[in-house]
């Protein structure tokens, strides 16, 4: 990969997937709600590519590489996982933010006077750190040329978090707009939510470059914030109405349009 910077491919890869959360934030330019039954459908959907990708673009990669490392292949993929899932958990206990599917005095976090838009925003933040990190780390293990790393799986992870992003930008600027922001505050809070990729992704491909040993671990580590993610608030977001049958067909159409991708792909 020594025509590549994968420090500059993950910035590239994570504008995209950032900008797909703009993508998604633009709805609220036609419409002023979207049906909750739709909503669950995307935020399934959105579950299901997160599952998928946790395992075929992280954990098989970052188990594989212990393996050519001389490392048992099982310890950095169960550590990386527990301490990628631990992280977010203290995430979530300290950063303020409001789940979708709550109402006013279910904010999560540390006590704060921000406003409910804000608290939106934050949360669709936290779902998008692992994400950018995922993809970072994807891209900054092509330097180590592994067999368990390749451009086409990175890409392939990419377009699969870019697919999720939409319903993610939608789910809150349409949600703002509703309770009475302007059209254009609605859409700029939705795409800000995505802001943290980037930066996020950068940070991933920058430490497995100057921290080679922790590749399979950082692999696992993004792998078990995802499914944080997935666990803690998608899939009960996606589940809180009647009709949760048609989450659950979005989750399953979700992993298997991510497994598409990586395995067709990668």
């Amino acid at each position: 990969m020594e025509n590549y910077n994968p420090i500059l491919l993950a910035l590239i890869a994570t504008l995209f997937t950032w900008g797909i959360t703009a993508l998604g934030a633009a709805v609220v330019f036609f419409f002023k709600d979207i049906n909750k039954k739709v909503l669950n459908a995307m935020l399934g959907f959105a579950a299901g590519i997160m599952i998928a990708a946790s395992f075929w673009s992280l954990l098989k990669p970052s188990i594989e590489m212990a393996e050519e490392m001389g490392i048992v292949p099982w310890i950095p993929a169960v550590i990386g996982f527990l301490l990628g899932g631990f992280f977010l958990r203290v995430v979530d206990k300290f950063l303020p933010h409001l789940h979708l599917d709550k109402g006013e005095g279910e904010e999560e976090g540390v006590k704060t006077s921000l406003k409910r838009s804000i608290l939106l925003v934050l949360a669709i933040t936290l779902h998008n750190i692992p994400e950018g990190l995922a993809v970072g780390v994807a891209f900054g293990a092509l330097a180590d040329g592994g067999s368990g790393a390749t451009l086409a799986s990175a890409i392939a992870l990419a377009l699969g978090i870019g697919l999720q992003n939409f319903p993610e930008g939608a789910a809150v600027s349409v949600p703002l707009r509703r309770e009475g922001l302007s059209i254009w505050k609605s859409f700029m809070f939705g795409q800000l939510s995505g802001v943290v990729e980037p930066i996020s992704g950068v940070i991933g491909a920058v430490l497995v470059l100057t921290m080679k040993g922790i590749l399979p671990y950082a692999l696992a580590f993004a792998a078990g914030a995802m499914i944080f993610v997935v666990v803690e608030e998608l899939i009960p977001e996606s589940q809180a109405d009647s009709g949760s049958d048609i989450a659950t067909m979005g989750t399953i159409l979700g992993f298997a349009v991510m497994m598409l991708l990586d395995v067709a792909l990668g």
